[in-house]
């Protein structure tokens, strides 16, 4: 299982709290947590918190991929719209 480590904001995200709330949690929890270099402190994830991690990676992932194929369908409707619209304006000759 590979080590993740968040920020108390990151953690709040993840929890779907404010920081202050997350703090708690990892302190109740009784999370790793450790000062990096860059000031903040974070705190290493259970597995059980890395899975939810992934799942909200993965759904973020996918619901980004998902909008982008209905942009792609969008832009497709209305290519075919405006063929279509170009082929009814062409008067064909009546057979006679």
């Amino acid at each position: 299982m590979p080590q993740i480590w968040l920020t108390y904001d990151e953690l709040a995200v993840l929890m779907n709290c404010d920081a202050a709330s997350a703090r708690s949690a990892a302190a109740a929890f009784r999370l790793d947590r450790r000062r990096s270099r860059d000031g903040h402190t974070r705190t290493k994830l259970t597995p059980p918190l890395v899975e939810a991690f992934f799942d909200r990676v993965l759904q973020q992932r996918l619901d980004h991929e998902i909008a982008a194929c209905a942009g792609d369908l969008r832009a497709m409707r209305e290519r075919m719209a405006r063929q279509s619209a170009a082929v009814t304006e062409v008067q064909l000759p009546l057979a006679g």
